[in-house]
């Protein structure tokens, strides 16, 4: 019985990591870079979440969208004002380095770090929970109401998302451009809007991940720091650029540190995700879903 708790805890566990790592993977396989001030994403959500249900008095099922339309507004900043200037002309993209982003992307945590800490203040909030029931009984299994609806949240959120990404036009667009941004836009697509949906959407999944972990992981101006490291670990894990292998690494990652944390030791809960990565990039450096592959 313990065992069968533990495996599904890690699984609610892995579904927010999920709805961090998604984001993060969808903005590499589009423009085959990382984006460093994604935790600063999450840590918005937090925020706004917190601060317009406890600061407004507004209902936190209010909060909760309002946290996405924050998560969406600085993905889309982002995009449109420092990450479309390094891409836009994609035949000067091959003499352009990563390190451009990286040190856009860098400097963008820093500032929204700093900017908190200095407007809000650096000390925690706690965020209001969307359900005040505190156990429920599911068959053998005890659990919280609000881990319960933010676990039901995130499975609605992660299978939006694909069906999005595999059925809508601008889902299919989207593949087109992280197989081949020449291609596609020779054969018509705006790869610019692609680009801008991508980080859309992975403001919106990492503010919502951050709102509904609010009432656990108080938010502070440094907040996202820690889900994001573990959010880069569950990208390689997976496969860089592949979305199904990001679920599955954060899933497998929940369930590892669930297990460890009570069979091993929970001080050490943290770094099991750590040599996990090492054991990967030693036997599969792809990662679990991710392919080899040569440029010439």
């Amino acid at each position: 019985m313990l065992a069968l708790d533990l495996f599904v805890n890690g699984l609610i566990i892995g579904l927010y990591y999920a709805l961090m790592a998604v984001g993060l993977a969808m903005i590499f396989g589009i423009l085959k870079v990382v984006n460093f001030a994604h935790g600063e994403f999450y840590m918005i959500g937090a925020y706004t979440y917190t601060l317009v249900a406890l600061g407004l008095g507004v209902s936190p099922w209010l909060a909760l969208p309002i946290a996405a339309l924050a998560g969406a507004a600085i993905g889309w900043a982002t995009e449109r004002w420092l990450m479309r200037p390094l891409y836009t002309g994609y035949g000067s993209w091959g003499l352009m380095k990563d390190e451009y982003a990286v040190v856009v992307t860098f400097g963008l945590s820093l500032l929204l770090i700093n900017l908190f800490d200095k407007v809000i203040g650096p000390y925690p909030m706690r965020g209001p929970a969307l359900s005040d029931v505190t156990r429920i009984s599911i068959g053998p299994f005890m659990m919280s109401g609000q881990k319960l609806i933010t676990a039901g949240l995130a499975i609605v959120l992660l299978t939006a998302l694909a069906l999005f990404i595999k059925r809508s036009l601008w889902g299919r667009q989207i593949q087109a451009v992280a197989q081949n941004r020449l291609g596609a836009s020779i054969a018509g697509i705006d790869t610019a809007r692609a680009s801008c949906i991508v980080f859309v959407a992975s403001g919106v999944l990492a503010a919502i991940a951050g709102a509904l972990l609010a009432p656990v992981i108080n938010p502070a101006p440094d907040v996202g720091v820690f889900p994001a490291i573990k959010s880069y670990v569950i990208v390689v894990i997976g496969g860089m650029g592949s979305i199904p292998g990001s679920i599955l690494a954060a899933l497998l990652l929940g369930v590892l540190e669930s297990f460890g944390a009570v069979y091993l030791s929970y001080d050490y809960r943290d770094t099991y995700g750590l040599v996990l990565l090492i054991l990967i990039l030693l036997f599969r450096p792809q990662g679990l879903f991710g392919e080899r592959a040569r440029e010439v």
